[in-house]
C-alpha cells in the first residue's frame, strides 16, 4: 500500500523502508505457500483436463467402430453403379444378387391449359375468390385464389402452402403462351395429382407424367417398389435403383476394412497413451555444465493416471475366446502388439494378413462382440470418463481448492493491508516524537546559550 507520509523527517530514519521490510517479512511466507498450492493445483487441473478430454475423444472413436459394418466386416458393391448403388448395414450377410431394373418409379406431373398472356395472365376472371382442390392419395388441398390473381400469384401461393406436402409448382412459357405445372415428389402408383374447383385453372388440365412404381427383378423374381429407394427386400441392404440397365449386387466381407478399422482403433488407442505419456513423463534437459535438471510432467507420479493405465492395458492382453472354432482370443494373434520403447500399439502387416486368413469373420467378433475388446475397454473406463465420475470428481476437487487459495488470497492482502497501515502509523507517530522531542531540545539550547552569554556580560 503507497502512503503519503514523508519518511524520516523528524529522525532522519527511512520508516518507509523499515515498514516495508517488515511488511514484506510478514508477508512472504504465506505468499509463498499459496502461489506453490496455486501453481501445483492449476497445473495438475489442466493436465486432468486434457487428460479427460482425451479420454472422451478414444472413447467416441472407438464408439463409432463398434458395429459389424463400421468395423468392415461386411460391405456392399454394385457392379454398376450407373444403374443402382447399394449400402449394407449390421443386419446384411454374405450374398450376390443379380438385379435388373425394368423401370423406375416415377411421381405426378399435371398441367394446367395455356394462358396466353403469359405468367401475368389473370385466373380468375370474377369478383369472388374461388378455390383450386389439389388431390393425391385421398388427400385434399385447398389453394385459395383472389379476384384478379395471376399465375405467377397462384404459383407462390401453391408453393408456400404445400411445400410441406411435397407438392409444388412451376410455369412454362413457349410462343402460345404458358401453363402452370405442378409436380409432386411422392413417387409411386396410385399418387396421382388431380384438380378441381377453380375452373379457368382445372378445366382443361392434362396429365403430363403418370406415376409409377419401380420395377425390377432381383435373382429372377419380380418386384415392384413405390419409391426408387429399396431397404425391406434383402434383409440389410439398401438399393437406389437409378436407371435402367443390369447390375450384380455383392454383400461380403471387406478384409481392406477390416485393416482401416483396426488400424482407427490402433490410432485412437495410441493418442490417448501418448496424452498420458505428455503428462506423466519425467524430461531430463542438460545444462551447460554438463549435467542435467529435470522437469516433472503436470501428472507425474499420479495414481488416477497409474490406475487409468493400467485398466486400459490390461484390456490389451485379456484373453476373450473367440466365437468360431479357430478360436481367436487376442490382438497378439492378429499381430497387433505393444511397442517396447514407447508403449504404443503397432500392427505387423504380415502377421495381421496371415491373422485375417486364418481367423476370417472372426476379427469383426473380437472388435465388436459382447465380450470384444472395444465393450471391454469402454467398461474399463466408464469410472474414469463418466458424469461424476473420477476424473471429474478430481476436477471438482482442484477447482474448490483453487477457490480457497483465493479466498486466502484476499485474507492475506486484506491483512497485510491493515499490517502496513498500522506499521506506518506507528512510526510515524514516532517520527513525529522524535520532531517534537528535537524541537524541544533545540530550543532548552538555544535558552540556555542565551543565559551563559547573559552571565558572561
Amino acid at each position: 500500500m503507497a502512503s503519503s507520509t514523508v519518511s524520516g523527517i523528524g529522525s532522519g530514519i527511512d520508516t518507509q523502508s523499515i515498514v516495508k521490510a517488515l511488511v514484506d517479512a510478514e508477508k512472504a511466507p504465506k505468499q509463498a505457500q499459496i502461489d506453490k498450492q496455486t501453481t501445483t493445483t492449476s497445473t495438475t487441473l489442466s493436465g486432468l483436463s486434457m487428460i479427460k478430454s482425451a479420454l472422451d475423444t478414444y472413447r467416441a472413436a472407438i464408439a463409432k467402430l463398434n458395429t459389424a459394418t463400421a468395423f468392415g466386416s461386411i460391405s456392399g458393391a454394385s457392379s454398376d453403379e450407373k444403374i443402382a448403388k447399394t449400402t449394407v448395414n449390421d443386419a446384411a450377410t454374405n450374398g450376390t444378387y443379380a438385379l435388373e431394373v425394368t423401370q423406375l418409379a416415377t411421381a405426378s406431373k399435371i398441367a394446367t391449359g395455356v394462358f396466353a398472356g403469359g405468367a401475368s395472365s389473370v385466373v380468375n376472371s370474377g369478383t369472388e375468390a374461388t378455390t383450386l382442390t389439389i388431390s393425391q392419395s385421398g388427400n385434399d388441398y385447398g389453394v385459395v385464389i383472389e379476384p384478379g390473381a395471376t399465375l405467377q400469384e397462384t404459383r407462390d401461393a401453391i408453393n408456400t402452402q404445400l411445400k410441406s406436402k411435397n407438392i409444388s409448382a412451376n410455369i412454362l412459357t413457349d410462343a402460345n403462351g404458358s401453363r402452370l405445372v405442378l409436380s409432386s415428389n411422392t413417387t409411386g402408383k396410385g399418387t396421382d395429382l388431380t384438380l378441381s374447383g377453380a375452373d379457368e385453372l382445372s378445366k382443361n388440365y392434362v396429365v403430363t407424367t403418370v406415376p409409377q412404381n419401380a420395377e425390377y427383378t432381383l435373382d429372377n423374381v419380380k418386384m415392384e417398389s413405390a419409391s426408387n429407394s429399396v431397404s425391406s427386400v434383402v434383409s440389410g441392404v439398401n438399393l437406389e435403383l437409378l436407371t435402367e440397365g443390369k447390375s450384380t449386387i455383392t454383400v461380403s466381407t471387406s478384409t481392406a476394412q477390416l485393416k482401416t478399422s483396426a488400424q482407427a482403433f490402433v490410432s485412437a488407442y495410441n493418442a490417448l497413451m501418448t496424452a498420458i505419456n505428455t503428462q506423466t513423463k519425467v524430461t531430463a534437459t542438460a545444462t551447460a555444465t554438463g549435467g542435467s535438471t529435470t522437469t516433472a510432467g503436470a501428472l507425474t507420479g499420479d495414481a488416477t493416471m497409474r490406475s487409468l493405465v493400467t485398466s486400459v492395458r490390461n484390456e490389451l492382453v485379456s484373453g476373450e475366446s473367440g466365437s468360431g472354432a479357430s478360436g481367436l482370443s487376442m490382438l497378439s494373434q492378429l499381430g497387433i502388439n505393444t511397442d517396447k520403447t514407447t508403449g504404443l500399439l503397432a500392427i505387423d502387416d504380415a502377421k495381421w494378413d496371415k491373422g485375417v486368413k486364418a481367423f476370417g469373420s472372426e476379427v469383426a467378433e473380437l472388435f465388436t462382440g459382447k465380450n470384444g475388446i472395444i465393450n471391454r475397454m469402454t467398461s474399463a473406463t466408464d469410472a474414469f470418463a463418466k458424469s461424476g465420475g473420477v476424473l471429474a470428481q478430481r476436477q471438482t476437487s482442484l477447482t474448490d481448492s483453487l477457490d480457497s487459495l483465493k479466498t486466502d488470497q484476499e485474507d492475506l492482502d486484506r491483512r497485510i493491508a491493515t499490517l502496513q497501515t498500522t506499521l506506518t502509523a506507528k512510526y510515524t507517530a514516532m517520527d513525529t516524537l522524535v520532531a517534537q522531542l528535537n524541537a524541544t531540545s533545540k530550543s532548552i539550547m538555544t535558552t540556555l546559550n542565551a543565559l551563559n552569554k547573559t552571565n558572561d556580560d
